[in-house]
């Protein structure tokens, strides 16, 4: 399998590409930050994971093509199964000051570069066999409350995630019948990372109701993966039992 956005280690990311190691899955992880991506491969591989690291300069379509490429050469015997688009740029400002460079951005990575990650997932999915479950692969899309609703501070990160469910909604009624699963979850609610503990308050991040655990999302994941073909989830969402929606 491949994920796409795994960050420094303590994230959603992370948690899925152990969680899909530990269940038998070979896992490419891919990143910006090669330095944090190796870390990453490594600790999981020390657990006795079988995953490799794959930088990226950018999630754009050439970078992306480049990436899959390298994945099928590492592992030549290996069929892509699963992939995750964990990857996301946040902007959390007011309208009249976010540049038209953090807008760019927004579009860069939650919308262009889902394309390409998901143009070079379904190519991999298309010519395998259908497996036990009667489907040739599951693509995975990490959203955000930002996609359903756009608030005082999210113009641009709004934008960029509506343009992402709106894709994945899309890819899952024209390729669904293909045999190939299209998923988006929603993430409605703060996720319990390392960098949390910076800003998120000791009470809070004690409170098991009160943030997302990035394991508990991995979990949501795998049963997407595993779902058949006669009953394909387009769109689920996660959130803590305490957070108000």
């Amino acid at each position: 399998m491949v994920v796409a956005g795994v960050g420094v280690g303590g994230g959603t990311g992370a948690a899925t590409a152990k969680l899909f190691a530990n269940s038998g899955y070979r896992v490419a992880l891919i990143a910006r930050n090669a330095e944090s991506l190796k870390s990453v491969s490594d600790s999981l591989n020390a657990d006795g994971g079988k995953t490799a690291p794959f930088p990226v300069e950018a999630y754009t379509q050439k970078h992306i093509k480049s990436v899959f490429s390298s994945i099928k050469q590492t592992w030549p015997d290996a069929e892509i199964r699963v992939t995750v688009f964990n990857a996301g740029k946040g902007v959390f400002k007011p309208f009249l000051e976010t540049t038209e460079e953090e807008i760019q951005e927004s579009v860069d990575v939650n919308i262009v570069g889902a394309f390409a990650f998901a143009r070079e997932s379904i190519l991999a999915f298309q010519d395998l066999q259908t497996d036990d479950q009667g489907k040739k692969g599951t693509l995975i899309f990490t959203g955000a409350t930002a996609a359903i609703r756009g608030n005082v501070l999210t113009s641009a990160f709004s934008a960029g995630k509506h343009g992402l469910r709106a894709l994945s909604q899309s890819l899952a009624k024209e390729f669904g019948k293909q045999r190939i699963h299209v998923a988006h979850a929603i993430i409605d609610g703060g996720i319990k990372t390392d960098q949390s503990k910076n800003y998120i308050s000791a009470e809070r991040l004690a409170n098991p109701a009160g943030m997302l655990g990035p394991e508990s999302i991995a979990k949501a994941y795998l049963y997407l993966a595993k779902q058949d073909q006669s009953a394909f989830t387009w769109e689920l969402d996660l959130r803590p039992a305490e957070e108000k929606w």
